[in-house]
């Protein structure tokens, strides 16, 4: 781990009110939490602070309620679910900050654990505003953010605290931040980044950072079929952005410079229709049919894939290889997803992963738990990889 940052090994919180940031954004059905992923995931923090005496202050957003009170999206069904996990109570606040928020956090012994009510129903909470920050730090003694999935937004409850109080990462954030160190920060060579998806529009910053700090880049999903065709490799109906041609020569020159190999399909499954268990077949890239759209890999692309992975030290892995939501186009992702696990268990590379349709893929494969570390971070797990410097870790370095 990069001493850069402060950890829970660094800080004295007993009898201390720690005022610890989450990241509750959990999927609701019918006012109840139906994935409790995102809060399994904080219990060892809570737990840890709680053990050690502390006053765990919980802060957290839910959605996007625009800086006004939305009953809809309030935390209280959250608390409930906590404690359950946590198998503690865990108090609720209706207030985030002022005098009942107050009085709820003064009577708090050592060990007790509250959650404030959803911080985005403030405006000043995205807006990082100077005394909506105060009033929150006014609430503890120490900060710890353990939400890396909002350490992408400057916003007060993620940047702001971390300037007024003493501030440490919490046991989620220090393991991503651990996990993306070995990642990109500094990885073992060769590393080898597998980027799908449907558009490089999306993603042409992650693309131009990679090729200068990875050995290969596999580029698969419909994001391939913009590279074929810029090759002047005819897609047919495939999915493609063609005016993106020459953004996708600027990256393969880019590459080229820099040494990093561009590992794209040689060959494809092709449909007439976009559907389970449509009628398809097998071609080179080169032979696709004017009427026929490219849907997944083909085997002899996902070979050389798990060639490049059977030499790789470190894999770093963001988008599907296909449309893998739909049989038969799901075969190339599960191929490789399971071969990245198997190297992985085998102790031969250290395989990092994150984004939404990356976590389903892989749970889809059932491998989810082999790979080294998957986030569930979405949008700063992007950021992270393009290179950007997300404000909420850059203000927890020492």
């Amino acid at each position: 781990m990069s001493t850069k940052f402060k950890t829970l090994d660094d800080a004295d919180v007993t009898g201390k009110r720690v005022l610890l940031r989450v990241d509750l954004n959990v999927p609701m059905k019918d006012g109840k939490v139906s994935d409790k992923t995102r809060l399994e995931r904080i219990i060892p923090t809570i737990r840890e602070l709680s053990d050690r005496h502390a006053r765990v202050i919980l802060l957290a957003h839910f959605g996007r309620p625009k800086g006004q009170p939305n009953p809809e999206m309030s935390l209280a069904p959250v608390a409930p679910v906590l404690s359950e996990l946590l198998n503690k109570p865990v108090g609720f606040s209706d207030h985030t900050i002022g005098p009942v928020a107050a009085g709820i956090v003064e009577a708090l012994r050592d060990g007790d654990v509250v959650l404030l009510e959803n911080t985005r129903f403030h405006a000043g909470e995205e807006a990082n505003e100077e005394g909506f920050v105060e009033s929150l730090a006014s609430l503890g003694d120490v900060f710890v953010n353990d939400a890396f999935s909002a350490a992408h937004r400057a916003h007060a409850s993620t940047e702001g605290l971390a300037r007024l109080l003493p501030s440490y990462a919490g046991r989620t954030m220090q393991a991503e931040l651990e996990a993306l160190e070995k990642g990109l920060g500094d990885p073992k060579r060769p590393v080898v980044a597998v980027v799908g998806g449907a558009k490089v529009s999306t993603k042409i910053d992650l693309l131009k950072n990679l090729v200068s700090r990875v050995d290969a880049l596999v580029i698969g999903g419909g994001m391939a079929n913009t590279f074929l065709a810029a090759r002047g490799i005819d897609v047919g109906k495939s999915l493609c952005e063609h005016d993106l041609a020459e953004t996708a020569k600027a990256i393969e020159a880019a590459a080229k410079a820099s040494g990093c190999a561009i590992v794209l399909p040689v060959d494809a499954v092709i449909a007439r229709e976009f559907k389970a268990g449509a009628a398809s077949e097998t071609v080179a890239v080169e032979a696709v049919p004017s009427d026929a759209m490219i849907l997944d890999t083909g085997p002899d692309s996902v070979e050389a894939v798990n060639a490049w992975l059977d030499k790789a030290k470190t894999l770093v892995w963001n988008g599907p290889l296909g449309a893998f939501e739909i049989e038969p186009f799901d075969k190339a992702t599960m191929t490789a997803a399971r071969h990245a696990a198997e190297l992985t268990k085998a102790g031969k590379l250290t395989s990092v992963a994150g984004g939404g349709d990356t976590v389903a893929a892989l749970n889809q494969a059932d491998v989810a738990d082999d790979f080294t570390y998957v986030s569930t971070a979405g949008g700063a797990f992007l950021e992270w990889m393009e290179g950007k410097a997300l404000p909420g870790v850059e203000v927890l370095k020492a």
